[in-house]
């Protein structure tokens, strides 16, 4: 890949998407991770630092992650905003029936996608997802939630060229170079989340595009094939029932 040319074009994207909603600002969580860190670079290419509003939202999660991402906003010149959601995420927990770890964990992004919402609203704002293509491809994102966006402008680069654009970018490499965690409880990743690697969903989703010299085995092949069957909802619209004439 040629990350230059990959900047270039996709901070003119996102500049151009702006516009097209007569937007004035971009609006994305800033996670502490290398996708959001790659997001905010690219917005802040796009439109200049005023322009580009990263939200920091802490819930029960580790304070390291906000020290990144105020590592990653400060160089960059954007505005931060910092909007705490234990209290939110307690007080829907006091009103919900008991529910597993998954079903409470989910609740997290989506109160984070509300409060996007919320300031793109206030704010004239268009909101930026950080998700890319190996986890749009296998559902790894939660249903109105962290895939709740406006926009996606990695979700055509898989995991190994992310991290490309972000060494070229700028970004810390101790943050290129995280584990990579949706925050959803303590010491969650998203690997072992997942039961495959990054490389190996890389390569999984190469072999089925079709590209030339990918490899993988045969038995990450098809539990790529089984995430993206079971994960099919995720990527398009809610169907809707079609009545006779």
């Amino acid at each position: 890949m040629d990350v230059e040319r990959a900047a270039e074009r996709i901070a003119h994207w996102i500049g151009q998407k702006v516009q097209e909603a007569g937007a004035e600002i971009a609006v994305l969580g800033l996670s502490g991770g290398v996708d959001s860190a790659v997001v905010a670079a690219l917005c802040r290419r796009a439109l200049g630092g005023p322009a580009v509003l990263g939200v920091i939202m802490p819930c029960y999660s580790s304070p390291q992650d906000r020290e990144d991402a105020l590592r990653v906003a400060g160089p960059l010149g954007i505005e931060t905003i910092e909007i705490p959601l234990e209290g939110a995420f307690d007080a829907l927990m006091r009103v919900l029936p008991p529910g597993g770890r998954l079903a409470q964990a989910n609740l997290k992004p989506r109160l984070r996608m509300l409060t996007w919402y919320y300031l793109a609203n206030e704010r004239n704002g268009l909101v930026v997802g950080s998700g890319n293509k190996v986890e749009i491809q296998v559902g790894y994102s939660t249903k109105y939630g962290d895939g709740g966006v406006d926009i996606l402008p990695l979700g055509d680069l898989d995991k190994g060229q992310v991290r490309e654009l972000a060494l070229y970018l700028g970004v810390p490499q101790d943050i290129v170079h995280k584990p990579p965690s949706a925050g959803l409880w303590p010491g969650q990743t998203d690997e072992a989340e997942m039961g495959l690697s990054y490389d190996e969903l890389d390569a999984a989703i190469a072999v089925l595009e079709g590209k030339p010299g990918a490899k993988v085995s045969p038995q990450v092949l098809d539990k790529v094939r089984r995430m993206q069957a079971a994960s099919a909802h995720k990527r398009a619209m809610p169907p809707i029932f079609e009545i006779e004439p």
